[in-house]
């Protein structure tokens, strides 16, 4: 894990700002979700990325009827395997 040197205080919401320098690197806009992990005591953010309900991959995922599926599993849906 790479220390990036910034602390920040919680809140009285128990809230912390990223900085900008932050948010610019892992191209963080306002409105974006983070997930948050933990290991051990640490936290850990990652940006949200939608995954296939079928098969977990996060690239080249749509929307199907209100469920996330990437285009593999698609085509195994539409019997094209």
């Amino acid at each position: 894990m790479k220390s990036t040197g910034v602390v920040r205080n919680l809140d009285q919401l128990g809230r912390i700002v990223l900085p900008i320098e932050l948010r610019r690197n892992f191209e963080l806009k306002e409105g974006d979700s983070l997930e948050i992990y933990t290991e051990g005591e640490t936290i850990i953010l990652k940006k949200y990325e939608p995954a296939c309900v079928f098969c977990g991959e996060a690239s080249g995922v749509v929307n199907f009827k209100g469920k996330n599926v990437c285009k593999e599993c698609l085509r195994e849906i539409k019997g094209g395997r």
